[in-house]
């Protein structure tokens, strides 16, 4: 026979072939490219769409590390941009000549989490039709990339079955600034519930916080969980965002936040005036303000977050050589985050371990991003309001407690103290953040009142929580990092 089969004929006859072949998801995807290129042209399209229709999730990740891009719609050029570029839309995919099925390989870490986008044309941005992930930025949605051993936290998800708090809004107006701004104030669930002194927690960027960062699904799950005590939360926007946080209105702003904000909160909601008790959380140029505040007031607020913060000079410079301030910090940065920023960080890191300072600091493989800032923000929550049963209650009798264990974060091995009266029965364990117990690490009677147990961790590394259990009933909790 003598002649060429027409594009119809070779379909049917590759169906034929791929009926009895082994499917696209038993072979490695770069099997599956060759194949293309080793098919005559007219024939690649079918094949293509065959792989397209077999529901793959898109990017298809074909091991822990290795991750493939696909666009199989006609183009002239198809490029990605994202938290791995510098959303730099220089990642170029690879046409097969032929068809309109275009790749992109690349490497990224197991637990990794970015943003990104296609670059259709060199012009045209648009989510990746293959992917069903998206998350929502301050410039709209963005496809999400989920490498294998990323896990979405559960407290960023709406649920309905648990109590939730509620939302006032209210306006504000600063003499010292001379303007006005919309201010929300979360209540936690059965406020004010013979509670007399709430601790409070002040989100700069607060409309981004609670519709960008979940923020009022997250504290809902963590007080119903029993991971928090119930908390205030003060969600506070900027009106000129660079001057206020960064620029030549910061000491007026920080001023009407200490002097004008505070006052009228303390006097209308159940707060607690301690600085222990009173916290401010940011991100990005709202990490900046939030650390600039707690150093020049942390009589006022004495736990700062600050998540892939600038970090101003003034800021390095006071915490490294003032005298060390009665803060306690939480601070983080993403390995594909602004590059400017990691730097800052870092130092920032280095000059809190070498002065003294009771911090904690993470680093995760994601981006400049609301999906990496809600994804983590359960992690200085946490830190800075254990949950506790009888809080607030003076008249409660003192329990056993857990008190920081060292080194933290910690490799293998850390250093767990506690307090607990003579004779109490406890249990101290190890849950996940779905709150399923790893490991029971103590359990019995304990004579005196003072000890210190080491821990050896043979899970994957991660945030745990630690908790003391007296009578099966929770005590106190603490955050451990494992790497």
């Amino acid at each position: 026979m003598t002649g060429s089969l027409s594009p119809a004929k070779w379909t049917i006859l590759l169906l034929f072939i791929m009926a009895g072949a082994p499917t696209a998801q038993c072979q490695t995807f770069a099997s599956l490219v060759a194949r293309l290129n080793s098919l005559p042209e007219p024939a690649r399209q079918a094949v293509a769409d065959s792989f397209m229709n077999a529901g793959h999730l898109l990017p298809y990740a074909e091991s822990d590390t290795l991750v493939h891009f696909v666009y199989n719609s006609p183009a002239t050029a198809v490029s990605m941009a994202g938290d791995a570029t510098g959303w730099n839309p220089n990642r170029v995919f690879t046409l097969v000549s032929g068809c309109n099925f275009r790749y992109l390989d690349a490497l990224f870490d197991p637990d990794a989490r970015l943003d990104y986008k296609l670059v259709i044309n060199s012009g045209t941005w648009i989510l990746d039709p293959g992917n069903p992930f998206t998350c929502t930025g301050g410039f709209g949605p963005n496809s999400e990339l989920r490498m294998p051993a990323y896990q979405v936290p559960p407290e960023v998800s709406y649920h309905p079955a648990i109590p939730h708090g509620t939302v006032k809004d209210t306006i504000f107006h600063s003499a010292l600034l001379g303007n006005s701004r919309h201010v929300w104030i979360y209540l936690p669930p059965g406020y004010p519930s013979g509670v007399t002194a709430y601790p409070l927690i002040l989100f700069h960027d607060g409309p981004d916080y609670l519709n960008l960062g979940n923020a009022a699904n997250i504290l809902d799950y963590l007080i119903s969980e029993h991971l928090v005590a119930p908390v205030i939360g003060i969600f506070v926007p900027p009106v000129d965002r660079t001057a206020e946080y960064a620029g030549s209105s910061i000491d007026k702003f920080t001023g009407f936040v200490t002097d004008e904000l505070m006052p009228v909160i303390d006097a209308r909601y159940q707060t607690s005036t301690d600085p222990a008790n009173r916290a401010m959380a940011g991100a990005s140029d709202g990490g900046n303000i939030s650390l600039y505040i707690g150093m020049k007031h942390p009589e006022q607020f004495g736990k700062i977050a600050a998540q892939s913060s600038d970090v101003q000079t003034v800021i390095s410079n006071t915490f490294s050589t003032g005298p060390r301030l009665n803060l306690a910090l939480y601070i983080d940065i993403g390995t594909y985050d602004i590059a400017e920023l990691i730097p800052m960080v870092h130092g920032l890191r280095d000059i809190l371990q070498s002065n003294g300072y009771s911090y904690q600091f993470r680093e995760w493989h994601e981006g400049h991003s609301w999906g990496n800032w809600k994804g983590h923000l359960r992690l200085p929550l946490m830190q800075f309001f254990p949950y506790t049963t009888g809080m607030n209650e003076p008249s409660a009798k003192p329990g056993p407690e857990l008190l920081p264990n060292r080194p933290n974060p910690f490799h293998d091995l850390t250093l767990i103290p506690f307090k607990a009266e003579n004779g109490s029965d406890i249990e101290i364990s190890v849950t996940d953040i779905t709150g399923r117990i790893t490991e029971i690490i103590y359990s019995g009677k304990v004579s005196g009142s003072g000890y210190t147990i080491g821990y050896h961790h043979h899970q994957k590394p991660g945030s745990y929580i630690l908790t003391l259990s007296e009578h099966h009933k929770i005590r106190s909790s603490e955050i451990i990092q494992a790497f």
